[in-house]
């Protein structure tokens, strides 16, 4: 920085005028102000800019420097001190908000609140859709007074502190010069106005607290987790802000028969060793009321699977409905009568000396009769 020209570092030529110095520090101060850039040297530049600054600012210091460069100002703009960004008036954002002013006065407009509901849908809801009532407690405008916060019938009182502006000035002085700060009436919060009579019902808040039924409607194919958004259903704004949202959060029961994944429905069915080895057909249960037909082949295996498709649950953004997936479970009984132990040993014998007979994967005649008096048994 010790080389550095201070007209360079504001970027401007020799011989502008002082508007144009100012509107240049301006500039410069807003992109290297160390609470708007975070970069790692954002804080030593804004010291050189504020440096320049109050040289070049100072006609009699303008002109040493014109006439002898930094040597002729005792090593810097500061009289030899180092500029840490206060002086006496503040840090940073003390000289940042008087030189720029508090945009901060005005009272803002402020949005209501979003609220939350939680809604538990029985599986079949989740998946054809519902309607339901919901009963909340939310914010809303005084029914007495519309919000205005007075008492019917009386009058508003203009504010006496900042004239009905909501706002009021103050003069600060600064490393530079004079300047006007604007902040927020504290007399009347910025309403510009005095309430004199308060209402009854809200006592001067303007809003007060309602119980109300909202109908929401559920879309067929949620899924826990989800919500559904109802806008405008959540808590009155003030000084003119929108209204918040109401979000529905949904939580959905299990299925005494079912799951889901995505848009399919799985079940699982369960058939004996007779059942896979020859075959069957078997009744599906659908969320629909109907049951599906279902034929399972010779030789069905545990974990195979079958889809009956469009049976599944409606995609939430379309008119498609995904499959009923059928996972089989091939179950081996856990205990035999002594009749089913005598079938199942005629069996293993009737396999060993057929050994070779029948291609692979084929049963013999006799295996088959014997596999339907077990299946028989079984059953």
């Amino acid at each position: 920085m010790a080389n550095t020209d201070y007209y360079d570092i504001l970027g401007v030529s020799r011989g502008v005028g002082e508007e144009d110095i100012r509107k240049a520090f301006r500039k410069k101060a807003m992109e290297f102000h160390p609470d708007r850039n975070k970069s790692p040297d954002a804080e030593d530049k804004f010291k050189e800019i504020n440096e320049a600054y109050q040289v070049l600012s100072d006609r009699n210091k303008r002109a040493q420097y014109d006439q002898f460069g930094k040597v002729g100002m005792g090593g810097n703009g500061n009289s030899g001190q180092p500029f840490d960004g206060s002086d006496g008036f503040g840090g940073f954002g003390d000289i940042f908000d008087s030189f720029f002013g508090d945009r901060t006065g005005q009272r803002q407009a402020q949005r209501g609140a979003d609220l939350q509901h939680r809604v538990v849908l029985a599986f079949e809801e989740s998946v054809f859709g519902a309607n339901r009532e919901l009963e909340l407690t939310r914010l809303e405008d005084c029914g007495v007074c519309d919000g205005a916060g007075n008492e019917p019938g009386t009058s508003l009182d203009t504010c006496n502190t900042c004239k009905g502006h909501g706002q009021v000035r103050r003069a600060q002085r600064s490393v530079f010069g004079q300047f006007t700060q604007v902040t927020t009436c504290t007399s009347c919060q910025g309403r510009g106005k005095i309430i004199k009579t308060p209402c009854s019902n809200c006592r001067g808040g303007g809003k007060e607290r309602k119980t109300r039924k909202i109908s929401v409607s559920i879309p067929a194919g949620v899924e826990g987790g989800m919500q559904v958004r109802l806008s405008g259903e959540g808590d009155a704004g003030a000084e003119g802000g929108g209204t918040g949202n109401l979000y529905v959060y949904i939580d959905v029961q299990e299925h005494q028969f079912f799951d889901r994944d995505g848009s399919d429905l799985i079940y699982d069915l369960p058939i004996n060793i007779a059942e896979a080895a020859l075959g069957v057909n078997k009744a599906i249960p659908t969320l629909d009321g109907d049951d599906e037909d279902l034929k399972l082949p010779m030789g069905t295996q545990t974990g195979s699977e079958f889809r009956i498709k469009g049976k599944g649950v409606p995609h939430l953004h379309g008119n498609r409905r995904g499959d009923l997936r059928v996972m089989v479970n091939v179950r081996v009984p856990a205990s035999l009568d002594d009749r089913q132990q005598e079938l199942l040993k005629e069996l293993a014998e009737s396999f060993a000396s057929s050994n070779g007979k029948s291609r692979k994967g084929e049963s013999s005649e006799d295996d088959k009769g014997l596999f339907d008096k077990i299946k028989e048994k079984l059953n």
